[in-house]
């Protein structure tokens, strides 16, 4: 057999994981351009309460988020996950019963505290050759803009239809069907292995906290997720105010989501391509201030809504895609996992940030100001995207050494003059090579061929 073959463990894992990734983001997403309108019938309700309700999930996502990577490692990823599902659904039936929004507040809190991303990377790891993996996680990482945009177009219908406690019930239901998947379907991993490439380790985090580049990308992330939840606290009162029910609001996501995901791709190929990410990076942003100028200077023009809101989009998942590679590409060797990990955090320290503060501006001020934050948000993101240096090219590679290979010292000096190669870090313990490579000069056979000569 091919070495290159999946496997049918692993493809259970990966069709497993991707499912329950696909549901739990389905789950999260679906609320998130509704909550602003329909959640103003709850008890108490409030702009800035709506603006907590949304930001919450992200504030417990980014404590959890690296606590959960390093406990993954320790006892194993797959019990991280159930806890983190369990504590997911058990926060959906506390939203899904009340007739508060401090029940929605509790409710969604509980739901951002099963930050189980790290672990179930982790797991996939454990359940994937190292041949297979990259193939594994582009799976997963495609399935992560398909149900963005599935959860824009259903959360308004399913809302309007069924109301706002449905959406959560669904949601909870949803959880309950991803852990039978991880119980029934995801194979038990028969060791767990500590990769750098996936994992968070915690001897790492000042390496990362210390690189400008990766601060200057983990900035730009939060940015990026502060302007997303602030849109999804003015958009919807702002569609409604220019005229379109909010039983209509999921043609407007509907297309500008396929008109968005048409865009994206040649963009993504052409940075790649032709490495031109940096130029695309900075034009991303430019492109996020100009949408959010556009929402506050016509914003009660459908037509214009519909124009910014679809600007907006176009960069958004330009950046959603092209960020994880750019941290991919500037991490150290061996600490690809500690970098993503902050990364995380970063990102959810922005859903946290965008919707406390815009509810807080929109009940001060109307949206009219949480679109002009944005601007002023964007510009200053600007000035800093453009002092980014252009990314090294490279690919980040883990490959599994034997013992005796692991203890061969002249091993680092032989890979770092292999044509191609940028960065190694070997760790004998774990008896691992962590490379940094430009793959146009080389492939992983001839780097696994030169370790195992």
């Amino acid at each position: 057999m091919n070495d290159n073959t999946v496997t049918q463990l692993e493809l259970r894992a990966i069709w497993g994981l991707g499912t329950v990734f696909a549901l739990r983001m389905i789950g999260m997403f679906m609320v998130l351009p509704v909550l602003a309108t329909y959640g103003m019938t709850f008890n108490d309700a409030t702009e800035a309460l709506i603006g907590i309700a949304i930001g919450i999930y992200g504030l417990t996502q980014a404590v959890f988020q690296i606590p959960y990577g390093l406990l993954s490692d320790r006892f194993g990823p797959k019990p991280l996950i159930i806890c983190g599902l369990s504590f997911f659904a058990f926060g959906s039936m506390i939203a899904a019963a009340t007739n508060s929004i401090w029940g929605i507040i509790i409710g969604r809190a509980l739901q951002g505290s099963g930050a189980i991303s790290a672990a179930l990377m982790a797991l996939l790891s454990d359940l994937t050759r190292e041949q297979n993996r990259t193939q594994a996680m582009a799976l997963i990482g495609v399935s992560f803009g398909i149900t963005f945009a599935i959860a824009m177009v259903l959360g308004p219908i399913l809302t309007n239809r069924l109301g706002l406690h449905a959406l959560f019930w669904i949601t909870t239901v949803l959880a309950f069907f991803c852990i039978m998947i991880i119980l029934s379907i995801v194979p038990s991993a028969d060791t767990h292995v500590l990769n750098r490439e996936l994992s968070t380790v915690s001897s790492g985090i000042s390496n990362v906290l210390s690189n400008l580049q990766l601060l200057k990308l983990n900035l730009g992330i939060m940015c990026l997720h502060i302007l997303l939840m602030s849109n999804f606290i003015a958009l919807p009162l702002t569609i409604e105010k220019a005229g379109l029910a909010s039983s209509e609001h999921w043609k407007i996501y509907l297309i500008t989501m396929l008109i968005s995901f048409s865009v994206v791709l040649p963009c993504i190929i052409y940075a790649e391509k032709y490495r031109r990410i940096k130029q695309v990076f900075v034009g991303c942003v430019a492109i996020l201030f100009c949408s959010e100028i556009l929402l506050w200077w016509l914003g009660t023009y459908l037509w214009a809504i519909i124009f910014g809101v679809q600007l907006f989009f176009i960069a958004f998942n330009i950046m959603e895609a092209i960020l994880p590679s750019l941290i991919s590409k500037e991490s150290p060797a061996g600490y690809r996992g500690t970098a993503m990990g902050v990364y995380s955090t970063s990102q959810f320290i922005g859903v946290a940030i965008g919707g406390i503060l815009s509810g807080w501006l929109c009940a001060l001020q109307g949206v009219e100001l949480v679109f002009i934050v944005d601007a002023g948000l964007a510009a200053f993101w600007f000035l800093i995207s453009r002092t980014i240096i252009e990314p090294p090219y490279v690919s980040s590679l883990r490959i599994t050494l034997s013992a005796l290979s692991a203890k061969d010292l002249s091993l680092e000096n032989r890979l770092t003059a292999h044509p191609g190669v940028k960065e190694v870090f070997i760790v004998p313990e774990e008896c691992s090579a962590y490379i940094k490579v430009d793959m146009k000069q080389t492939s992983r056979n001839q780097l696994e061929n030169l370790v195992n000569s």
